[in-house]
């Protein structure tokens, strides 16, 4: 693996690709210090040092994760690029249901460009309602109590100009991610995400120190034995996620021979490679936008009992778990049926001569596709839940705060997983391009046959 490290730099257009990606990434942790105008960095760092310290987690603790520690303190990229994530699945969605954006969707190159333009107005619209709900929260004095996180006398100018600052950071990562995505290496959008993630590692570390040092009395709040149950947990948690990632179940398609003159066509073997988990960590994407809702609502409206009802649906109650895993589940199989489209798949087999083996073309191919696609979508949709709780598992067992539970599990390790397999084999296809040996010696990881 070293050696195909070492090999990148050897390929002159592999390596203008990695390190004009390296660079676009610096640059984005450098805007993730750039302050926004009128907000007090240091108070609010203050406030969000109060919630992760402690074991129960928020919303705001989420964001911050997300967006690199761009959001605790305030700077121009607080956003981040989710609300590009967030556009880009609904234009997916709205893609599904609505015949014109399909049809678009189907002339090629100059359809996709339409729909990215699209995406990008989405994005322009779901950035300033977000910077003026954060305006509106770092204006109120009942969230902030005993920080002064915001002028008293600021006003309708402050708000302006929150919302200018954080949705112009928005657009300008979504032309980040785009500059990696034409001139880099990997996906430029995920890159800019797990960059984000990988960030607060250091944070999480000096905490974790932190809880293994003597406290008062000689005593620790972390024992050495729970951080190697802890360490071996996160190598079982990569290890799963990896082989789920690039779980297929494989459905052998075989194609008629047809003679046409003197020449022979078709005859060949091929399968359908079919992915256990479609949707990825977009399913926790929105399962975590609705559940997540009523909570952000409720610190902007003062009703008692519409804070009430919130409180029912928060971290550290049965009835937040419960919905949480429902609407993951749910959208696994809402993502997954957008998606692979049975019936499609089973009109092109049938058009080109193909057909699964014991398997009757046409209808009865489509309902054989959707009967094994509900299946395995299951598998990986229950998976995705244990995923997305894990961290609410481990700060209740081993009593340590969100950031560092979050990096032994949950939605950051998917994301960072499933970001650097992607790359890894994108810089593999160069290696072997241009014929040298890939990360693995045994070539990619073959399924079970």
């Amino acid at each position: 693996m070293l050696a195909a490290f070492a090999n990148c730099f050897k390929i002159p257009e592999l390596k203008k690709k990695i390190l004009f990606t390296l660079a676009i990434i610096a640059a984005y942790r450098v805007g993730c210090y750039l302050p926004t105008p009128g907000v007090n960095g240091a108070e609010l760092a203050r406030y969000f040092q109060s919630i992760t310290s402690s074991a129960s987690g928020s919303i705001f603790s989420i964001m911050n994760m997300f967006s690199g520690g761009a959001m605790q303190k305030m700077t121009v990229f607080s956003l981040g690029i989710m609300p590009y994530i967030s556009s880009s699945i609904i234009m997916q969605l709205l893609t599904a249901v609505i015949p014109a954006l399909e049809k678009l969707s189907k002339e090629g190159q100059a359809g996709y460009h339409k729909i990215n333009q699209y995406t990008r107005y989405g994005t322009l619209g779901l950035a300033t309602i977000q910077s003026f709900f954060i305006a509106l929260w770092l204006k109120s004095p009942q969230t902030f109590s005993g920080f002064e996180v915001v002028s008293s006398s600021a006003g309708v100018q402050f708000i302006f100009t929150t919302m200018v600052t954080l949705s112009a950071g928005t657009l300008l990562l979504m032309w980040l991610g785009e500059q990696i995505q034409e001139k880099g290496i990997g996906n430029g959008i995920s890159l800019i995400i797990t960059a984000g993630i990988i960030s607060e590692a250091p944070s999480a570390l000096a905490m974790l120190v932190k809880l293994l040092s003597p406290q008062t009395g000689g005593a620790v709040q972390l024992q050495p034995f729970t951080l190697v149950i802890m360490v071996i947990f996160l190598l079982g948690v990569i290890i799963s996620i990896t082989l789920i990632t690039q779980a297929q179940r494989k459905i052998p398609v075989q194609y008629a021979r047809r003679i046409v003159g003197r020449k022979v066509y078709g005859g060949q073997s091929t399968y359908i490679p079919l992915k256990v988990d479609t949707a990825g960590v977009i399913a926790i994407i929105f399962a975590q936008s609705i559940i997540l809702f009523p909570a952000t609502l409720a610190s902007f409206i003062p009703n008692q009992g519409f804070q009430a009802f919130a409180s029912y649906i928060q971290r550290g109650h049965a009835v937040y778990y419960i919905i949480y895993g429902l609407f993951i589940v749910f959208f696994c199989y809402f993502y997954t049926a957008i998606v692979f489209n049975p019936l499609e798949v089973a009109e092109n087999m049938k058009k080109h001569g193909g057909f699964i083996p014991g398997v009757r073309p046409g209808a009865q191919t489509a309902d054989y596709l959707d009967f094994v696609m509900t299946r395995i979508t299951l598998t990986g949709a229950l998976f995705i839940c244990a995923i997305a709780i894990m961290p609410d598992a481990i700060m209740a067992s081993f009593k340590v705060p969100y950031l560092v539970a979050s990096f032994f599990g949950g939605t950051g390790v998917l994301i960072t997983v499933g970001v650097m397999l992607d790359t890894m084999k994108q810089i593999e296809s160069h290696l072997v391009m241009r014929h040298y040996d890939g990360f693995m010696k045994s070539g990619q990881i073959r399924g079970r046959r």
